[in-house]
């Protein structure tokens, strides 16, 4: 079983930033995917940023150049560095671990971004 925890949620205004953090815990196998969704009020979840073992990244392209997401496979945790937040970038942030052909969530941290 694979535990996530988030935390760096928060009340931002616009233009401003956030550091999200998610630490896994339990069974963790090195080789894994992890990542970020995030899902605004009345729509579907969508994928903010994936990023490999190895270190590669995918984007959303409504976040390209704004936000980074990294990794610190020593303790588990995987991070995103929000900038230039926008309005619409709020949501219910939820970190995901990919591992072994299962999904594994976390409980999502809240961000708003208004003035």
């Amino acid at each position: 079983q694979v535990q996530l925890v988030e935390s760096g949620g928060g009340l931002v205004q616009p233009g401003g930033s956030l550091r999200l953090s998610c630490a896994a815990s339990g069974r963790i196998f090195r080789v894994n995917v992890m990542g970020w969704y995030r899902q605004a009020p009345g729509k579907q979840r969508e994928l903010v940023a994936t990023i490999t073992t190895l270190g590669s990244t995918n984007y959303a392209d409504s976040v390209k150049g704004r936000f980074t997401i990294s990794r610190d496979n020593a303790k588990n945790t995987v991070y995103l560095q929000m900038n230039s937040l926008k309005p619409e970038d709020t949501g219910v942030y939820y970190c995901k671990m990919h591992l072994a052909g299962s999904d594994y969530w976390g409980q999502g941290t809240q961000v708003t971004v208004s003035s």
